[in-house]
């Protein structure tokens, strides 16, 4: 199954009429593993917004097992 995750980049490097609106970028991933790793690289960088995973049907991945994935707490 592959993986897809969506999220806008809003690096300074960008052109500065798309600042800071941001661009919307999407990747695929072949597994959930390599997804969540590069979710958590995302959810570290200051520049990447609306962070999405979404399954091989393009639905959504979330709720208390991707926290938990991710090593997100309530804390």
């Amino acid at each position: 199954m592959t993986y897809r995750i969506s999220y806008i980049d809003t690096s300074p490097t960008m052109a500065k009429e798309q600042w800071p609106e941001g661009v919307p970028r999407s990747e695929d991933y072949p597994t959930e593993p390599a997804a969540l790793a590069r979710a958590r690289e995302l959810l570290d960088d200051v520049h990447c917004h609306r962070i999405q995973i979404s399954d091989g049907a393009r639905e959504p991945v979330g709720g208390v097992c991707l926290h938990a994935k991710l090593g997100i707490t309530g804390e």
